[in-house]
């Protein structure tokens, strides 16, 4: 059988199209390094599993790159971000100081709330801040959005806050009392939900705007080129729906939803 020309034509862009879609995403010279940090529902350490975890397997195998993944605090982290001994992180935020040194591919963003005892009568940040008497829990080296930075920033200087690793300690001092409030967004929503804390609590808005959250990428150790390639492997999973099928894993899909629609 004899195939037409325009046979012939298609099944050659058809084979084109294959090759494309086969070759790495990115360029590959050596092993990349991650680092994911135990916070809620983004990554657990206690079950090996978690938005981040689900979302770096999708971006290295699209990379076709080997990437070395470790656990690491969150203050770590940073530290190696910028002396360019790690390459990435994830569900970074930025401020002016961080911009100098990493650069993000965002894929969700979200808003974070002032969780604090019942029996503080506590309705406001501002009531928050004017009684010296409330301690403020939050995860070391964590920035968060604007008027939740503005108090911690005020309360650290009045020598009002404690620091902690991870979220699990603060929820165990602020059930003691030894904290009245805590910094929380919605991964962490599952605790917050539990019976012992939902009884003794309440969620105080802040009144700023979802923050991004992204890929955090090292200008030390990653070119302009190789930061610009990540990034674009970034927002295909985001416009392709993969982002949104990885948090409706572990989100009610109407949250989900708003939390990568933006």
């Amino acid at each position: 059988m004899r195939l037409s020309l325009s046979c012939l034509l298609g099944a050659l862009i058809l084979g084109a199209s294959t090759l494309v879609l086969a070759a790495p995403a990115v360029t590959c010279t050596r092993t990349l390094s991650l680092a994911l940090h135990d916070h809620g529902l983004l990554y657990s350490a206690d079950t090996d599993a978690g938005i981040d975890k689900d979302f770096a397997e999708e971006l290295i195998k699209r990379s076709g790159c080997k990437v070395s993944v470790s656990l690491l605090p969150r203050a770590r982290i940073w530290q190696l971000i910028e002396q360019g001994a790690l390459d990435f992180s994830l569900s970074g935020i930025t401020d002016e100081s961080r911009n100098r040194y990493a650069s993000f591919a965002w894929y969700f963003s979200d808003q974070y709330y002032l969780l604090v005892r019942e029996d503080t009568q506590v309705k406001s940040l501002a009531d928050f801040a004017a009684n010296p008497a409330l301690q403020l829990g939050v995860i070391r080296s964590f920035r968060y959005s604007p008027r939740a930075n503005e108090l911690v920033d005020e309360l650290t200087t009045q020598r009002r806050v404690r620091n902690a690793s991870r979220l699990e300690p603060l929820y165990e001092v602020l059930m003691s009392n030894q904290i009245q409030g805590m910094i929380i967004e919605p991964f962490d929503y599952p605790q917050v939900q539990s019976e012992a804390i939902r009884q003794h609590t309440r969620v105080v808005e802040t009144g700023d705007a979802p923050t991004p959250h992204g890929l955090i990428m090292s200008n030390k150790s990653l070119s302009i080129e190789e930061r610009a390639q990540w990034r674009a492997l970034v927002d295909e999973m985001r416009a392709d729906g993969t982002v949104e099928r990885i948090f409706a894993k572990y989100l009610p899909a109407d949250l989900a939803h708003t939390l990568v629609d933006f």
